[in-house]
């Protein structure tokens, strides 16, 4: 692992980190979850290569701390969701190739309408969370044939030159891709903190993560769920690594 923190201050208008026994309505957890600042994360800077095993990650981001910087306030909204499912890479391989002919999500209307087997659209209940800031502290830990001074050194380099231009590969956003998130990098030692808000409170089991950090190679996006026992202490939660005992996960062959 890096020796070496990075820190984001991140913000904005509303967040929902959907807790994951909540099937039907969205109900968000009171704080940015581990998976969520990882994603933020990896909009910066995440790096890896696509073989014939699959897409190669280079590094995976491990979240240390998150500091609550506006105390929790939950909003109710009704948001429309498309219910088809993003089609997989192949399918969008073979519409680039012009192999197969795009099929559109339609927002709309199903099969009766539509002539389709789409679904169209549904209305859901969202508990949202409003105002939302937090500081988010990660470590890179690279992969085995990366995990050299050099590599790790590049690394921590992208990032830092990418944050601090307020830089991304995509907008990155507070668990839906509608509640975008706004960053600014903190350099160690430029000006005081802002000190986390004074919550205690025990979260119970919170999601970690949705994928499988360990891995070297990804061959699908099956997904691999993580939990651990959560803890707000003085506003900050802090997160153990991901292959602490700490953190339940599910066997896997």
């Amino acid at each position: 692992m890096s020796k070496k923190t990075h820190t984001l201050e991140v913000w904005g208008d509303f967040a929902c980190f959907t807790r994951p026994e909540m099937k039907v309505e969205r109900f968000s957890y009171p704080v940015i979850t581990p998976s969520a600042a990882r994603g933020i994360f990896d909009a910066v800077y995440w790096e890896g290569i696509r073989d014939a095993h699959g897409m190669r990650p280079y590094f995976h981001w491990q979240v240390e701390k998150i500091e609550v910087l506006e105390m929790p306030k939950y909003i109710a909204l009704r948001r429309n969701e498309v219910k088809d499912k993003v089609p997989s890479d192949r399918t969008i391989k073979a519409w680039i190739e012009g192999r197969e002919h795009p099929e559109p999500l339609w927002a709309d209307g199903g099969k009766d309408e539509l002539g389709t087997d789409q679904k169209g659209r549904t209305q859901r209940q969202t508990m949202a969370l409003k105002n939302v800031r937090y500081r988010l502290s990660a470590r890179i830990v690279p992969k085995q044939q990366f995990a050299t001074p050099q590599h790790v050194n590049k690394f921590n380099d992208m990032f830092e030159r990418r944050a601090k231009q307020g830089k991304c590969f995509q907008q990155p956003f507070f668990g839906c891709s509608e509640f975008p998130a706004f960053f600014e990098y903190v350099q160690p030692g430029e000006q005081p903190p802002e000190k986390a808000t004074p919550l205690d409170q025990h979260l119970g089991w919170m999601l970690y993560d949705v994928f499988d950090l360990r891995r070297e190679v990804v061959r699908d996006d099956t997904p691999f769920i993580s939990l651990f026992d959560a803890t707000l202490k003085a506003g900050v939660l802090e997160i153990p690594p991901f292959e602490s005992p700490l953190v339940r996960k599910p066997e896997r062959g």
